[in-house]
């Protein structure tokens, strides 16, 4: 499954609708730089790379604006372990 990652600037949420349902990583926007503090993926859809494919999307997107990223969400934290070709992006 592929997800296609939108971003909700207004609600503060990149997110993708899977089976009806939005899994999500909420944030809050300071000029250039996404504090990302949240991810949730509906329990029904937990399991099956959901989240990765959500994060690794939204993390894609950032870094293509020339935007830079806060790590304030555990799950993102534990993603970037596993994944540090994204931290070149991270703020600070």
């Amino acid at each position: 499954m592929s997800l296609e990652v939108k971003n909700d600037e207004k609600a503060g949420k990149f997110y993708a609708t899977v089976e009806g349902q939005e899994a999500k990583i909420e944030y809050e926007k300071s000029g250039e730089v996404y504090d990302l503090q949240h991810t949730f993926v509906p329990e029904g859809l937990r399991g099956h790379g959901v989240a990765e494919q959500l994060v690794t999307g939204a993390l894609e997107q950032i870094q293509r604006q020339g935007g830079k990223f806060v790590p304030s969400c555990h799950y993102i934290q534990d993603f970037l372990k596993t994944h540090p070709q994204y931290q070149k992006a991270a703020a600070g």
